[in-house]
């Protein structure tokens, strides 16, 4: 019998399975669950965004189209930027992708080759790593620190990390799963090491809109220079509840343009017209939903670190970003088997810290996003199962 796997590329076969899906099979047909692993709200694409859809597919905007984007989603891309960062963006440094996860395989194809090296501060969301591993890449773990209830990265040691086979940088900022924000200064240092030593910085910001302190996050964006090594990646699926819609963006240097043009063409051959006729509503018209979805998270974070406080066992660190808690159980080693155990007796699906990298384990993430109301229902569930 012909052994299937190892006639695949090395790399590809030894893939792990996602320790987050694997929670999500396991518990979705539980009649009730409320379900908290996943980055997503419980509220629907908002009607004038699917409208706008509905009536590009009614005009017969169902054909191939422009690789890079279409002109008015890309300049609505640069408009947003110049509105959200208060400085003037070009759409030549805009590129829509078939979601955020395709934008992050892009750049890392771009960049990373066999034996490569890429360092990902750890506990982090799993997908970098591993995009970086089918790549033929090796990831290089570089652990986060969690201080006083507050969790940081730790530059020291990502310099420290830096060697000759070192392509490039992946950082998230705010977080997953932990909420960590990098500082204005922090920006700073991580161009400086891109400077010094000619490596790349690829930025996820998916959440940097959801940024507790006020304003907007710290951003790559408003600390280098365009022609830094520097590619920024986001999603229109956090802001404006489309993780269903799978579209995404970069901004890259203008030269790279025929590149990123090629990665699309060669993967996906373009996002359809009527998804992105979507976006660019979301872009122009999405930011009093967009404001009413952090306003409910901030209330909502408050909310979950209050309630799973009243366990004895729990060690919270507010996150200062993103919409998740990390957090930990004491006497807890395999969350592996509590995360399992909590979609039992709880009812409520939580994802695995073991699932972020090393440091995660003994942690479990929980996604806050959405209404208050299923939030107060999963602390209720949650507090007897944990203590």
């Amino acid at each position: 019998m012909t052994d299937f796997l190892h006639q695949l590329r090395g790399s590809i076969g030894r893939l792990p399975e996602s320790g987050i899906v694997e929670l999500v099979n396991y518990g979705r047909d539980h009649e009730g669950l409320i379900p908290l692993w996943a980055g997503e709200s419980d509220f629907p694409t908002p009607d004038h965004i699917m409208d706008a859809a509905v009536a590009s597919m009614r005009a017969g905007e169902t054909t191939y189209t422009y690789q890079r984007g279409i002109p008015e989603l890309r300049q609505a891309l640069a408009d947003y930027h110049s509105r959200v960062y208060g400085q003037s963006f070009e759409m030549d440094r805009f590129y829509v992708t078939g979601s955020g996860m395709q934008a992050i395989q892009i750049a890392v194809q771009c960049i990373v080759g066999e034996g490569d090296e890429v360092i990902v501060p750890s506990p982090g969301w799993p997908n970098a790593p591993a995009a970086i591993e089918i790549a033929g890449g090796r990831p290089v773990s570089v652990p986060l620190r969690c201080d006083e209830g507050r969790w940081t990265f730790d530059l020291e040691a990502i310099a420290a990390a830096i060697t000759p086979k070192t392509r490039a940088i992946f950082i998230n900022s705010p977080a997953n799963p932990t909420g960590a924000v990098l500082s204005r200064e922090d920006l700073l240092v991580l161009r400086d090491l891109s400077r010094q030593h000619g490596v790349w910085i690829c930025a996820d910001e998916v959440y940097g809109r959801f940024f507790f302190e006020g304003g907007v996050a710290p951003s790559t964006l408003e600390v280098f220079e365009p022609d830094d090594l520097l590619l920024v990646l986001n999603t229109f699926s956090k802001n404006w509840a489309m993780t269903g819609w799978r579209v995404g963006w970069i901004v890259a240097p203008r030269e790279l343009g025929q590149v990123m043009e090629n990665m699309v063409q060669y993967s996906t051959s373009g996002v359809p017209i009527f998804s992105q006729r979507a976006c660019v509503v979301a872009l122009n018209e999405g930011e009093t939903f967009l404001g009413h979805q952090i306003d409910l998270a901030r209330r909502a974070r408050d909310l979950i670190v209050d309630g799973l406080q009243q366990s004895n066992r729990t060690i919270v660190a507010p996150p200062e970003g993103s919409f998740y808690l990390f957090f930990g159980l004491e006497g807890e080693q395999d969350s592996r088997a509590l995360a399992l155990r909590l979609v039992d007796e709880a009812n409520v699906g939580l994802a695995p810290g073991s699932a972020f990298g090393p440091g995660g384990e003994g942690f479990l993430r929980l996604c806050f996003a959405g209404s208050i109301e299923r939030l107060e229902q999963a602390v209720e569930r949650l507090i007897p199962a944990l203590k």
